[in-house]
């Protein structure tokens, strides 16, 4: 038989584009358009409605950036239509390649009733099925204009990423405003022609079902006349539902189907234009659901979902009734779909917290599973605190888009740095926007890595960020793929069902242990520093509010400040969203989020202050609150006390230029050029710094990635680097304890204060930079004279240990990491730690020396800055302050209590006399992260605590006030039976915990 598949496929194609998809809507007539433009913000519904608007041609330009446009549209249905099913067409000047990433609107009837949202795949609005002919139309569209920031050509420099630079030029032309008719029989017969077409493509040229196909399809296009495609459409259709009812071999990948709308809390818009994102795909969903009976959704963040509540309230009451009725699903139990490698240990636990609350409050729904589709990569700390949450599912996609290796699972347990297990799933789809193409579902089934011993995956379905959600074209497209030949099977169900069903089939699958490292966005760990740092002081401003509020309430009946901590842990919580803490959004949400953590400062400040003087009482003892979990000076953790001194610092001069600080356990030598040439551990009589290498060293490199500015950094940047070396001045500080240097290079400047603290083994480096450079990155250099195979960054509620050394791919695509406020490296028996109060990500790298002692030079590079253009043009332009610190022969134990210590400063004033603490441990391995009080007002007591050394730790807490009971929690300070349970004796509680094990107690008051 001669071989027609070229020719067939293509007429295929063809008659398609420009003859059956054009005949969806055979007839339309006009719709009469009046607009009006809000001023400034957009404006409550009823403003918009009563609105008085002025007409508006099609063909028109409209829509300033960032603008809110009132569209009325106005007509009568033709007599002629009665019996037909009709539409509003609704094409706000769409660009159906971008849906998500431009104009956007909600359709609301004239009462204010929300009818559903406008998106670039999703134009149309039902008007009846049938009508009867002669019915008025009258509709109010809120239209957003939001400008595309993210174009054909990506990543260019624009000023559209906030309206204070954005102009007024008009973004969009109206393009259509119609009443039209509906074939619906052409509509399904486009379907019918779509599946096949793309099951035919994706299947082997040489295998049966393709040309079986291939044959229908040609007998059906034989079938269409193509000047009266309406009246040809059933007799079409009737020759494809053969190959249409094929069912599906028994072997065939399952697929569980969730409806779905990834949305962005802020990306490419602000945070107040995800709130009408949100209630626009809502609309959408809930009136899908209603006419799909067979169709699931499902909503993560519980922040979108308490927008809806506040600010929609007639969406809200929809959103209630579909999630009543088991269809509308709330999912992940967490309150944004957040980084998780740099919120704190608190932060991540608080996001479980909160979001699962929302849910159990509203719903009464208890999610197992976290769902986090687009984060960039995934702590080691991250299991133990899914599990503590009381779930038990993972569910990611994003390590597909991974540049070096392809991780070998799809299924598979992930195990966390103290042992626990989270059943995992990774979609094979690879994207959470499916829209049910049968190259996806073909991929999925191919690419799916456990074939032979599971069956089934998951395909997020819809259009994400602000595009729409689901469409009811996905919908029929997976009628038809259920159970079809050739295709994996396709069924609509819940996460928990999929979960369900795969862990069932799946009982022992593999394991994979540490971090899941995305082997991309690695500069996220560094971009937009004052958001990063913003965040790093705001968790632990609430660290001492609410241990010094829970303090004062129990010793002196301090009103503890429930509602504040909860606002303000959300608030938090919504800024740790995965492109906003990694500094990945526009101008306009940075700007936004460092006036906010301002305000959360000065706000939390005033709640530690107030209960540090209701605890100090009136009197003239100078005291000082030590908020860190380790004594300081003779203050307890937790407590206020006067503290103790002793031991001085000297300052000398060095015989070739420079400077000596000597503090009896560190001797530190600072050359001419501000650089520290030796940190000498005294007692150990060892040096710290490599041979001829300098330490706080300013290290530049271009950087400019191939793609994705504010998220890449690519290995390439090391290739070119400056030292900057030369100085304006390094001179002695008053004090006798410091150096001051002043650099300038290229258009900034660097003020550095080098201290050596009196009685401390650390040298403490606070860091000024005036940074106006573009496009480059600065890091801080720590070259150690150590052989160190591995070395430990700080995580959630332990550390993780990373190689040195680039042994494999895996290891050489680690070449930037992210720590919270450690860094450890250490030969046995001596080591260093480079602790931090705000940056995040680091490189590691080793040599051996060539000459002299043919030693290794182990470097630790702190990452301080980047200029990145897109999609914020001014990416951390002005000045930063940084404060390090260098502990040379520092344990793992002197690396957490110095990491606390720097991040946790201590705060003075008068009073009557020392304050008790409300909780002491008696093992330093026993690391407290949280105490206050319980979140139900009942006034126990709850504390949060993990073993940070990595080994194993028996601990007596003993409690500053009369305890009567002892119960250990989840997360959620819910009665938890995990673990070995605590042992109460009267006020002395005795717990033992495995390695970096986190535990929950609630503590009974008298």
């Amino acid at each position: 038989m001669h071989d027609d598949r070229n020719l067939v496929e293509a007429r295929l194609r063809r008659v398609l584009d420009e003859r059956i998809r054009p005949a969806v809507y055979p007839e339309s007539v006009p719709l009469q358009v009046a607009v009006w433009h809000a001023p400034g913000e957009p404006v409550p519904v009823t403003e918009g409605l009563s609105a008085e608007p002025v007409p508006i041609e099609v063909g028109a330009r409209w829509g300033a950036p960032w603008g809110t446009s009132w569209f009325r549209v106005t007509g009568t249905v033709p007599e002629a239509w009665a019996g037909r099913t009709v539409e509003a067409l609704l094409d706000l000047g769409f660009d159906e390649n971008m849906p998500g990433f431009q104009c956007e609107g909600l359709v609301y009837r004239p009462d204010g009733t929300p009818v559903k949202g406008l998106n670039p795949r999703n134009q149309w609005v039902r008007i009846g099925a049938p009508v009867a002919g002669g019915e008025e139309v009258r509709l109010h569209i809120e239209a957003a204009s939001n400008p595309v920031v993210l174009d054909y050509h990506p990543f260019r420099p624009t000023l559209l990423g906030d309206k204070d630079t954005a102009g007024h030029e008009p973004q969009y032309t109206l393009t259509r405003m119609d009443l039209a008719v509906l074939d619906e029989t052409v509509w399904q017969l486009v379907l019918d022609l779509e599946v096949l077409g793309e099951l035919m493509a994706e299947l082997p040229v040489d295998s049966a079902r393709r040309w079986d196909i291939l044959r229908a399809l040609d007998r059906a296009l034989d079938l269409v006349d193509l000047q009266d495609v309406g009246g040809t459409a059933a007799r079409a259709r009737a020759q494809l539902a053969g190959v249409l009812s094929a069912p599906a071999v028994p072997s065939a990948h399952r697929i569980s189907a969730v409806g779905h709308a990834h949305i962005d809390s802020a990306w490419l818009w602000p945070l107040r234009e995800t709130v009408r994102k949100v209630a626009r795909t809502t609309s959408n969903m809930t009136a899908l659901l209603e006419d799909e009976p067979e169709f699931v959704f499902t909503m993560s963040q519980a922040q979108q979902w308490a927008w809806v509540k506040e600010h929609r309230p007639e969406v809200w009451a929809r959103v209630k009734k579909a999630v009543a009725e088991g269809r509308f699903v709330p999912a992940g139990g967490m309150w944004v779909e957040s980084d998780t490698n740099m919120p704190g240990s608190e932060a991540m636990a608080r996001q479980f917290v909160h979001g699962k609350r929302f849910f159990l409050d509203e719903f009464g729904v208890e999610n197992e599973e976290a769902w986090l589709p687009d984060t960039f990569g995934f702590a080691a700390g991250l299991p133990q605190i899914i599990k503590a949450a009381g779930a038990k599912w993972l569910l990611t996609q994003k390590i597909s888009w991974s540049q070096t290796n392809k991780f070998p699972h799809h299924t598979f347990q992930w195990e966390g740095i103290d042992g626990t297990r989270i059943f995992t799933h990774f979609p094979p789809v690879d994207t959470y926007n499916c829209s049910m193409k049968g190259s996806e579902i073909a991929h999925a089934a191919r690419n799916f890595k456990d074939k032979g011993r599971a069956r089934h995956s998951l395909a997020p379905t819809g259009w994400g960020d602000g595009g729409g959600g689901t469409t009811r074209e996905m919908v029929a497209k997976a009628a038809r793929l259920r159970d079809l030949e050739g295709s994996a099977t396709v069924t609509w169900e819940t996460p928990r069902a999929f979960f369900e069903k795969a862990e069932a089939e799946y009982p022992e699958p593999p394991v994979w242990v540490g971090e899941l490292y995305l082997e991309l966005h690695r500069a996220t760990l560094t971009s937009q520093a004052k958001t990063k740092q913003g965040n790093r002081r705001s968790e632990h401003l609430l660290r001492e509010a609410e241990l010094w509020a829970a303090t004062a309430a129990v010793r002196t009946g301090f009103p503890y400040p429930y509602e504040e901590l909860d606002r303000i842990w959300k608030t938090v919580l919504l800024h740790q969203f995965h492109d906003i803490l990694p500094g990945s959004s526009i101008a306009w949400v940075h700007r936004e989020a460092r006036a906010t953590y301002e305000r959360i400062a000065a706000e939390l400040t005033g709640i530690v202050e107030a209960a540090q003087q209701a605890l100090a009482g009136g009197g003239e003892t100078p005291l000082v609150f030590n908020a860190a979990p380790h004594p300081r000076a003779g203050v307890p953790a937790g407590g206020a006390a006067t503290p103790r001194t002793g031991g001085a610092t000297t300052l000398a001069q060095r015989p070739d230029g420079g400077h000596v600080l000597d503090n009896g356990l560190l001797r530190i030598g600072i050359d001419a050029r501000g650089l520290v040439v030796s940190a000498h551990d005294i007692e150990a009589d060892r040096e710290t710094i490599a041979p001829g290498t300098a330490a706080n060293l300013l290290q530049l490199h271009p950087d400019f990635p191939n793609m994705w500015d504010a998220w890449d950094v690519d290995e390439f940047y090391r290739n070119t680097v400056t030292d900057l070396t030369d100085t304006d001045s390094v001179t002695a500080g008053e004090d006798g304890a410091s150096v001051r240097i002043v650099r300038s290079f290229g258009a900034s400047r660097v003020t550095q204060v080098l201290t050596l603290p009196p009685g401390e083994r650390r040298l403490v480096l606070d860091t000024e930079v005036d940074w106006h450079e573009t496009e480059k990155f600065l890091k801080l250099a720590f070259p150690l004279d150590l052989h160190a195979e591995r070395y430990a960054s700080e995580t959630q509620f332990g550390h993780f240990h990373r190689p040195t050394h680039t042994n494999t791919s895996w290891e050489a695509a680690k070449f930037e990491a992210c720590n919270h406020r450690f860094v450890h490296l250490a030969e046995p028996g001596w080591g260093v730690a480079v602790v931090n109060d705000s940056t995040y990500g680091h490189d590691v790298t080793r040599t051996v020396r060539s000459d002299g002692d043919r030693g290794t030079t182990t470097t630790l590079r702190v990452s301080l800055l980047r200029a990145p253009r897109f999609p914020d043009p001014e990416t951390d332009q002005g000045v930063h302050r940084f404060r390090h610190a260098l502990v040379p022969g520092a344990r793992i134990a002197d690396a957490v209590r110095e990491g606390w210590r720097i991040n946790l400063p201590e705060r003075r004033t008068n009073g009557a006399g020392e304050v008790a603490p409300l909780v002491t441990v008696d093992n330093e391995a026993v690391v407290v992260t949280a105490v206050k009080l319980a979140d139900d007002g009942s006034g126990d007591v709850v504390v949060r605590f993990h073993e940070a050394h990595g080994g194993r730790a028996r601990a007596t807490l003993t409690t500053g006030f009369a305890c009567t009971g002892v119960t250990g929690t989840d997360l959620l300070e819910r009665p938890a039976g995990d673990g070995e349970p605590p042992v109460r004796d009267g006020d002395r509680i005795t717990v033992r915990l495995r390695p970096f094990e986190l535990m929950t107690l609630r503590l009974q008051r008298a």
